[in-house]
């Protein structure tokens, strides 16, 4: 009875998450072509943002597990109508749903449920097939785009996309229900002492990469013209399209799974210092590689960001200030997610996307909800407009 009714308390928040969102949508979405396009998009914002908020409460993944119970017709159910939506939506507004990389789509969202249903062994452990899945269902997320992604609305400026949002409660899914990894940490929740934590590691964060970037010649201020509504209403439609689009995706597969389980896996081996060497001897030369093949000078600044994530990480764990293999595996994920910027073709840029792999790894360790690193990162990522600076590359 305790259980049913937790469940229908976390139904109840969901459900009111949904429609604050909903109505922040309504209130400040400017559509390009009329409100035709936001209307016919309000259904499928409903349904997918419900699911969004609802997927990854501890209560509903376990209710859902003990309803598919091994059943590999009942695992495909949510999957299968995620689909079902998405073509729905992409017919509607004209579109072929067969035509070049959106055939891509099914296999996105079918295979990692299909991947974790098929194991026969339904070990709790860390093991490389977790690791496997993660690899084979992340690569082709970034390396290709599908288009069209189902902005919400179709048409315009989107508030997200349906695409980028399957993704999210695909991944949740299938690792958090199907899979029974724990801590992935995906919910919304107001908590003070959790808020605090991310504003004053973002304040931290930023404090150093202005200190930095100021000497090196790579930030610049410039200042905002007038302090008006106008910009306040740019700032906050950044901060909320930075949440979703981008923050919390990134935060849901660097931190709430990659982070996650990279930690378990070297508190199951019960020695850091393997991997902390092995980590170590392969981002050094990597962290070069990236920096040396971009033009521009401070070309050994990637690797100077990752020897000091690494040392860091050493004293910490020999301080034992966490479990073991928190802060290595914190490092290594760290170093990942800077150097992967690579994209961005500023070195000092990917430098600093290592150190913020760190804060926003910090976020989520100390309050364990992919939710509060997301705002540091959403954050992070709006001060340039906050506060008016502007990149050097």
């Amino acid at each position: 009875m305790k259980s049913t009714n937790e469940l229908f308390k976390e139904l109840k928040m969901s459900a009111i998450w949904t429609a604050l969102l909903t109505l922040l949508f309504i209130l400040f979405y400017r559509p390009a072509d009329g409100f035709t396009d936001m209307i016919s998009a309000l259904p499928f914002f409903i349904v997918y943002y419900y699911c969004f908020f609802i997927i990854g409460k501890d209560s509903v993944s376990d209710k859902l597990r003990n309803w598919i119970n091994g059943d590999v017709k009942k695992v495909i159910l949510f999957p299968a109508i995620l689909l079902i939506l998405y073509f729905s939506y992409v017919l509607i507004n004209g579109q072929n749903p067969y035509h070049g990389t959106l055939a891509l789509v099914p296999y996105l969202i079918f295979f990692p449920a299909l991947l974790f249903a098929a194991r026969r062994n339904k070990v709790q452990k860390i093991d490389w097939l977790d690791f496997t899945a993660f690899v084979i269902y992340l690569l082709p997320t970034t390396l290709i785009e599908v288009n069209p992604a189902g902005d919400l609305p179709f048409k315009g400026e989107s508030f997200d996309s349906i695409y980028r949002i399957i993704l999210i409660l695909s991944a949740v899914y299938a690792f958090g229900t199907v899979r029974g990894l724990k801590d992935i940490g995906f919910f919304p929740v107001f908590n003070r002492k959790f808020l605090w934590t991310a504003i004053w590691v973002w304040f931290a964060f930023y404090w150093i990469v202005l200190i930095i970037g100021f000497n090196v010649n790579f930030i610049r201020y410039v200042g905002h013209e007038v302090i008006d509504q106008a910009l306040i209403h740019k700032i906050f439609l950044t901060l909320l399209a930075t949440f979703f689009h981008t923050a919390i995706f990134e935060e849901l597969f660097f931190r709430g799974l990659l982070l996650n389980m990279l930690t378990k896996r070297i508190g199951q081996a019960k020695t850091w210092k393997i991997f902390w060497y092995f980590g170590l001897t392969l981002a050094i030369p990597l962290a070069l590689l990236v920096g040396y093949t971009l033009k521009g000078g401070m070309q050994w600044f990637p690797a100077l960001m990752t020897i000091c994530l690494f040392t860091a990480a050493f004293f910490l764990e020999k301080a034992n200030y966490a479990p073991s293999g928190v802060y290595t595996g914190l490092a290594i994920t760290s170093t990942i997610f800077g150097l992967v910027h690579y994209h961005s073709g500023a070195i000092v840029y990917i430098g600093f996307a290592c150190l913020a792999g760190w804060a926003y790894g910090y976020t989520y360790l100390k309050t364990k909800n992919v939710f509060y690193s997301a705002i540091v990162h959403t954050l992070v990522n709006s001060s340039v407009l906050i506060f008016g600076l502007e990149f050097i590359k």
